[in-house]
């Protein structure tokens, strides 16, 4: 783990060295973080909380170009280890061609980030953040290349409605996603599979290749007359096949909403955001055919405040239930709520220090069954902390 940790620092440190030289448009930019989690019961995240973990590494690196004034190209390399989820391998986050017609009209196209809410396009950007998890029910750590990005196309523009009506910008694209094969949805997968293929008498077969889908939607966000409030929704269509072994499972087309609103006034910041997610669900093999209704609703609000230069504090309650198949959703099993308290300390612009509390009850959202053999308790008390360094 820390040769990894070395080894990421030591990138960035190159990157950042090259990155002052004199490269023309080129721009470089990078970050490595090491985490730590504690929960007082159950095991979180994939890793061994219970116990105290340091398996939370992660880093990137961008390099982007701008080959004319109006066309950039880039990519970010990224790793990350989370408990049993990813792994060393570096995957590619994002690489896009960016064509800006101008203010009103823009196209990318390759790995693009998807816009769907406040943060889901930035989240894999830890030095923008105050906390050290965002909202679990909203932005999974565990399913974050999932929904970070996509192959295909975008178009964006801006307009502005006038000095008194303030500006709308607005994104749509269309493309393929896939699961991360060491992922969290995966993770539950693979325990779907691993049922049928006991019903079936046969070796539970993993996976070899990730389940895919076609996927297209979009966001439209008002940046208000009234100075630092902005408003917003998105949509996201998708389905999902994938197979393993005799073991066939997926979705049809579903679609997520999400709205939110953001405020910023001095050091003062507040957001909040809803949204639902249902999905059709179904595992089949042979005459077994297993349909799991989800129907996904969570909703947070933070706020935070800037108490000096280099410190930053920050709460958020979030909430989280799943209301598919008529589940009775007030067993700790069909939710989650958290509380949240958060700090953060800038030690300057490249190193940084976080330190989170989250009081958790119900058991919906960020454990799994591989890591609690013999159950959940409703409630934990979750420690998160994390130190940063970004150029």
């Amino acid at each position: 783990m820390f040769q990894r940790i070395l080894t990421l620092l030591l990138v960035c440190a190159c990157a950042g060295t090259v990155s002052a030289q004199d490269l023309s448009n080129i721009q470089i930019h990078g970050f490595a973080t090491q985490g730590f989690l504690y929960s007082s019961t159950n095991n979180f995240l994939g890793a061994n909380t219970s116990a105290g973990t340091l398996q939370w590494t992660d880093g990137a690196v961008s390099v982007s170009d701008a080959i004319s004034d109006k066309l950039r190209v880039g990519i970010q390399l990224h790793m990350s280890q989370l408990g049993e989820f990813g792994g060393p391998e570096v995957q590619v986050d994002w690489a896009s061609g960016d064509y800006k017609v101008n203010d009103y009209a823009g196209f990318r196209a390759g790995k693009i980030k998807t816009p769907l809410g406040l943060f889901n396009d930035s989240q894999d950007v830890d030095a923008v953040h105050l906390w050290a998890l965002l909202p679990q029910g909203m932005y999974p750590l565990a399913n974050r290349s999932f929904y970070l990005s996509i192959l295909g196309g975008e178009f964006y523009g801006a307009a502005k409605l006038g000095p008194k009506a303030g500006t709308l910008i607005y994104r749509g694209y269309v493309g393929y996603r896939s699961l991360d094969i060491n992922g969290g949805y995966q993770n539950q997968i693979n325990s779907g599979v691993a049922e049928l293929d006991a019903d079936l008498g046969q070796p539970y077969t993993p996976p070899t290749t990730p389940a895919g889908g076609n996927v297209f939607g979009g966001d439209i966000r008002w940046q208000t007359p009234l100075k630092g409030l902005l408003i917003g929704t998105s949509t996201m269509i998708a389905d999902l096949h994938g197979s393993q072994g005799a073991v066939t499972f997926g979705q049809p087309l579903n679609g997520i909403e999400q709205h939110y609103a953001q405020f910023e006034r001095g050091k003062f910041f507040a957001d909040g955001e809803y949204r639902r997610q249902p999905v059709a669900f179904y595992e089949a093999a042979g005459p077994i055919y297993a349909p799991i209704p989800l129907d996904w609703r969570s909703w947070y609000v933070m706020g935070g405040y800037h108490v000096s230069e280099k410190l930053s504090v920050g709460t958020y309650y979030s909430h989280f239930v799943d209301a598919g198949g008529g589940e009775n959703t007030s067993l700790p099993a069909n939710y989650s709520k958290d509380w949240t308290i958060s700090g953060r300390y800038d030690f300057n612009p490249y190193f940084y220090a976080k330190l989170e509390e989250h009081f958790v009850h119900g058991t919906d959202m960020g454990y799994y069954a591989d890591d609690n053999p013999n159950g959940e308790q409703p409630r934990s008390n979750i420690l998160a902390a994390k130190i940063g360094f970004s150029f």
